[in-house]
């Protein structure tokens, strides 16, 4: 069975929709700037990827939960509407979300002194716990898009994207479903978020330019950007797709995952955990290792993520690893929605033939033996592999097919 692609979705930190963000991709544009959602003085790192509404307010901004809710939908919206599909839609939700909590203004409106004050405080606010409710999120959006059964909400740190993706395509093939939205949603850039990363010492503190912070395979690499954003993917049988006439954008051809239980945040030094999961993906799309084309990297900028992630590569594909770039170069690491966003972007890779680039290879780091695509060219292949490695040891992958 395959399982086509014929509906995507895409909100990023360079613009809403899927040809805007794309456009600007290939261009090799950055969306990091300055955050002006809350004051960030004192802060080390001042900068994100950020997806700003005009409802923000100075000092109260819309919170996490409702921001995330409103990325994500725009995103599944889109990727419905392409897809063909209106009404209610005829099958289930995956989809990766941020773990939720009380923010800053929530809490002071609460009137809370200390944290078990604020609990008392929160009491009989059914508003404040619907929002809170881990998966709450993915409830709106399935009664939003009126998608059948129990929307699974998923969070595997920076994985949780691949993994919609990898419970959607399972749902189709064990047929429990004949369609299903794969989808991630991000928002959690808050102060308290950015500090326990700063704390984590995983932030870049680059920020002057913003536009150069996120530089993967770099020697001056020191950290990851944070971005806010949004992918979706309408999924349905290859049968499905052509009964009903819709345009078929590609194929999920195969994910795998494997845990790495080293360490809380770094990787296995062998990187073994990491070729699993790959080998794992191409396995179960059928392919072998040569016939990948390209790869979309987990590629967070990071100086260990970076550096076990090209290990990793070689160990699978041997002396001529396929090119391989990070589009976290410019929309930063959306975590959550990380997995589906890049899903999408291999996807379009596929249908232009165009590898998309990492910019800021101004100081290319040799230890990392591969093409990183400094800037988008021409480029003939049929099958991409999409990486998303997520804290915690939490690793998942996705082969994509061109159409």
């Amino acid at each position: 069975m395959r399982i086509a692609v014929t509906g995507m979705g895409l909100v990023t930190a360079l613009g809403w929709g899927v040809e805007a963000s794309w456009a600007a991709i290939r261009a090799g544009r950055s969306g990091v700037r300055p955050i002006a959602r809350f004051d960030t003085t004192g802060l080390r790192t001042r900068i994100a990827a950020c997806v700003d509404l005009p409802e923000d307010l100075p000092g109260r901004p819309v919170s996490v939960a409702a921001r995330t809710r409103r990325l994500g939908e725009a995103a599944i919206a889109e990727a419905l509407a392409q897809a063909g599909h209106a009404g209610p839609f005829p099958g289930p939700l995956a989809i990766g979300l941020p773990p939720v909590e009380i923010e800053w203004h929530q809490r002071l409106d609460l009137g809370a002194a200390d944290y078990p004050g604020m609990i008392s405080a929160a009491e009989g606010r059914r508003d404040l716990y619907e929002e809170l409710l881990f998966g709450a999120t993915a409830a709106h959006l399935a009664e939003r898009f009126g998608t059948r059964g129990v929307p699974q909400a998923v969070t595997t740190a920076c994985a949780s994207g691949a993994s919609a993706i990898q419970l959607a395509i399972e749902a189709i093939r064990a047929g429990e479903a004949e369609c299903a939205i794969a989808a991630g949603a991000e928002a959690s850039l808050m102060p308290e978020t950015l500090i326990r990363f700063s704390l984590l010492q995983a932030l870049s503190t680059r920020n002057d330019p913003p536009e150069a912070a996120s530089r993967p395979f770099t020697l001056s690499r020191d950290g990851f950007v944070m971005g806010d954003g949004a992918g979706a993917l309408v999924l349905e049988t290859e049968e499905r797709a052509r009964a009903r006439g819709a345009a078929i954008l590609g194929y999920v051809l195969g994910a795998g995952e494997a845990a790495d239980t080293f360490h809380r945040t770094r990787s296995s030094p062998d990187g073994m955990a990491i070729v699993r999961a790959m080998e794992r993906a191409i396995a179960d799309a059928g392919l072998s290792p040569g016939e990948i084309g390209y790869i979309n990297a987990h590629g967070t900028s990071t100086p260990e993520n970076d550096k076990m992630e090209s290990l990793a590569c070689r160990l699978l594909f041997g002396e001529r690893p396929p090119p391989i770039s990070s589009t976290k170069s410019m929309i930063g690491h959306t975590l959550s929605a990380a997995g589906a966003i890049e899903a999408a972007v291999c996807l379009l890779a596929l249908r232009d033939q165009v590898l998309p680039p990492t910019i800021n290879q101004d100081d290319p780091d040799p230890e990392i033996g591969m093409d990183t695509v400094p800037v988008a060219r021409p480029h003939a292949f049929r099958a991409a592999l999409s990486n998303s490695f997520g804290f915690g040891g939490q690793n998942v992958c996705v082969v994509l097919g061109a159409a």
